[in-house]
């Protein structure tokens, strides 16, 4: 085995660790009998010789020597290295891809295209691999065939062939899976391969398989899905749960090691740990599958959004417990990216909290804390949890501070007040969960009987060099509700800041005594103190609070201004939004606004402008570099939208409000992106389409539930 494999010269080469000298004994160690081994292999050619799908002169060197081990019947787990062998060989770049790369990238993307080429190459063995004894191979080389074989037709009629002999319902599948890719890659089959999932959609076969039809028609052809296609699904679930009987969930347990102590350098996501929580996932789940299926098919549906709140209406009132657990998670996926009308989902999902399974309610909790107002049809729901589940109000992590739970933060985001009771009893723990200011932010004036406790536990911070971590969501919820009786003890802190994140802890308290405004007088010798040293960030913050606290112009603007001139983009932010609260007391400041709407900073530019008309009342200047923002960088979209509805319809002009009602007509929430987003992102779009609807009086638009 392995001829020629100590004739290359290992040590030359690097992996994502370092020197590739131990990638020999992780090919060995894919052949080995021991399972531990084959396990902690894969885990090292994931982890470091194909990190994050990354390709290393010593991955090209490891393509032919996999190939010996997949089609080697003496070899156990070989799917896993037929799944290794396609990620390698499959990574696509197109031209966008290719225009964006630097000098340091094209020899990445060379080795890509050298992988690809001899994955390619050799990929006429999968062709028999499709009938191998081994399921778990013929699991995986149905889809190395559509991403890597150079002849795609022939992979499409060997799929119809393999389809009525194959046994395995998984494996079956995959095959269906395939089709949808080559459906994909190579448009010309498209109908070919459209026509064939059409057919095994029909009653005909089995609901497992007609569901897998639908989903990949979904992705390549979705205009040839059945016009009824929530009635046709929904019934296929149904049909799927009477064949399955009702599974329950298995009891929750604590996870797994982390793979520690093998010797080499842990990856950041262990096959091993991958397939231990895949097995818990699929754990007494009658169709572990199912949920793929689904995501597939949401997924290809894409902005048909009512037809998905129907689907996923029916799948939350389903007796399968896994069956809503998917249908809460997808329910969140669907709301995050496309606006809609959602309040009877979220009814739905609300009602999933009073469930016994812990992970279903946990599920739902998750959903509705990203949802703040949209979450208002559950609050009731919400309510109950957190009263009947005090247990849940805060999270402990293994590192780290802890956090309030997550029914207890999507109540606060609904400004509800019958989260007061779990925020007293958070602010009452020896450490204070981390999220507390932010939460009684939300609940707004409803906290206020808070402020106490808040004052109290402040006074109580020693002040060491984990002061920060204690004292800053105490200082951000007194921030919140600008309470200035808390005064003194915030100028206790802001005098006694340690060195360690000092800095961060002086902002924080600056910023609280600025809320506080005339209430903090007693801090004012002190601010006068801190900005003797204009330029630095700490004098603009104490400049900024100190116009909150006295309204001294004259004292604060040679501040401010100097703060614009610092070569820190963050720093000279503040500087700048503070000058424009000033309006036109800041007139002198002008000419070195105007010069910054040239800034590189895209950020810098919109606060500039804003800035500049907030200073001088005219827009002809801000307005064009606030839209030009716009169309450039959609995260700036909320901030450029609030200045445009104080302008108004007038001041903002007739471009600024084709671009808003633009805005309105998409039901595409403007943050999304596909594989990742933020836990507020559904708040800032739902609060862009209000600040939108405010700026055009009258239009109404698409896609919000607010």
């Amino acid at each position: 085995m392995f001829t020629g494999i100590d004739e290359v010269d290992w040590a030359s080469m690097e992996h994502a660790y370092g020197p590739a000298g131990d990638v020999p004994g992780l090919l060995y160690g894919l052949a080995s009998a021991d399972p531990a081994e084959r396990e902690s292999a894969l885990d090292g050619m994931y982890g470091a010789v194909h990190h994050q799908g990354d390709v290393y002169a010593c991955t090209l060197a490891c393509i032919p020597f996999l190939f010996e081990l997949a089609v080697d019947p003496g070899i156990r787990d070989r799917g896993g290295i037929v799944e290794l062998l396609t990620s390698i060989g499959g990574i696509d770049l197109d031209e966008d891809d290719e225009s964006e790369l630097d000098e340091d990238e094209i020899e990445g993307v060379a080795n890509y295209a050298m992988a690809a080429a001899a994955v390619s190459a050799g990929s006429a063995v999968f062709f028999e691999l499709v009938a191998d004894e081994d399921p778990g191979v013929r699991l995986a080389a149905p889809l190395a065939l559509a991403s890597l074989h150079g002849r795609p037709g022939r992979v499409l009629a060997l799929l119809r062939e393999r389809l009525p002999v194959e046994a395995d319902d998984e494996v079956r599948l995959a095959l269906v899976e395939a089709a949808g890719r080559i459906a994909l890659r190579h448009r010309p089959l498209a109908d070919r391969a459209a026509d064939w999932l059409s057919r095994l959609a029909a009653e005909a076969y089995p609901p497992g398989l007609r569901l897998a039809a639908l989903a990949q028609l979904a992705r390549c052809a979705p205009d040839a899905l059945p016009g009824d296609v929530v009635r046709v699904v929904s019934g296929l679930l149904r049909e799927l749960r009477s064949r399955t009987g009702r599974p329950e969930p298995p009891a929750a347990h604590a996870p797994g090691g982390d793979g520690a102590g093998t010797g080499r350098a842990a990856s950041p996501a262990p096959v091993g740990r991958l397939r231990e929580l895949a097995a818990d996932e699929s754990a007494g789940r009658g169709t572990p599958w199912a949920a793929d299926l689904l995501r597939t098919l949401h997924a290809g549906l894409d902005d048909r959004v009512e037809e998905r709140t129907a689907l996923l209406a029916d799948q939350l009132c389903s007796p399968d417990p896994w069956q809503r657990i998917d249908a809460v998670r997808l329910s969140g996926g669907l709301m995050r990216s496309w606006r809609g009308s959602y309040e009877g989902l979220v009814r739905l999902v609300g009602a999933q909290l009073a469930d016994p399974e812990p992970r279903l309610a946990e599920a739902a909790a998750q959903v509705l804390e990203e949802l703040f107002d949209l979450a208002a049809p559950a609050a009731d729901a919400l309510a109950w949890r957190v009263e009947s589940d005090p247990g849940s109000w805060v999270k402990e992590w293994p590192s780290g501070p802890p956090g309030l739970g997550s029914a207890v933060k999507a109540l606060t985001r609904l400004g509800d007040p019958r989260a007061l009771p779990a925020l007293a009893a958070a602010l009452e723990r020896p450490e204070v969960p981390h999220d507390v200011g932010f939460a009684i932010r939300c609940l707004g004036d409803a906290a206020a009987p808070l402020a106490g406790t808040l004052r109290r536990r402040l006074g109580e911070v020693g002040l060491d060099e984990g002061a920060f971590d204690r004292a800053s969501p105490l200082l951000a919820g007194l921030t919140a509700l600008r309470a200035g009786e808390a005064a003194p003890e915030v100028l206790r802190v802001l005098r006694g800041a340690p060195e360690y994140r000092g800095e961060w802890l002086r902002t924080a308290a600056l910023r609280a005594l600025g809320s506080f405004g005339p209430a903090a007088h007693c801090a004012v010798p002190e601010l006068r103190r801190l900005i003797l040293r204009p330029g630095t960030a700490e004098a603009t913050e104490a400049a900024q609070a100190l116009w909150a606290v006295t309204g001294d112009a004259a004292t604060v603007l040679p501040v401010l201004a100097e703060g614009m001139r610092t070569e820190q983009v963050n720093d000279c932010r503040t500087a700048v939004s503070a000058l424009g609260g000033l309006g036109s007391r800041a007139a002198a400041v002008t000419p070195r606004l105007r010069a910054l709407l040239a800034h590189d900073e895209l950020w810098l530019r919109v606060d500039a402008a804003i800035a500049l008309w907030e200073i001088s009342g005219r827009t002809g200047e801000a307005v064009p570099v606030l839209l030009t923002a716009w169309e450039k960088n959609r995260h700036v979209r909320v901030r450029v939208a609030e200045c445009l509805a104080r302008m108004g319809p007038a001041g903002a002009g007739s471009d600024a409000a084709q671009v808003l009602r633009a805005e309105l007509l998409s039901v595409r929430r403007h943050n999304a992106v596909d594989g990742a987003y933020g836990g507020h992102d559904t708040h800032a779009d739902e609060k862009l389409l209000a600040l939108c609807r405010r700026a055009l009086p009258g239009d109404t638009g698409k896609g919000t539930t607010a």
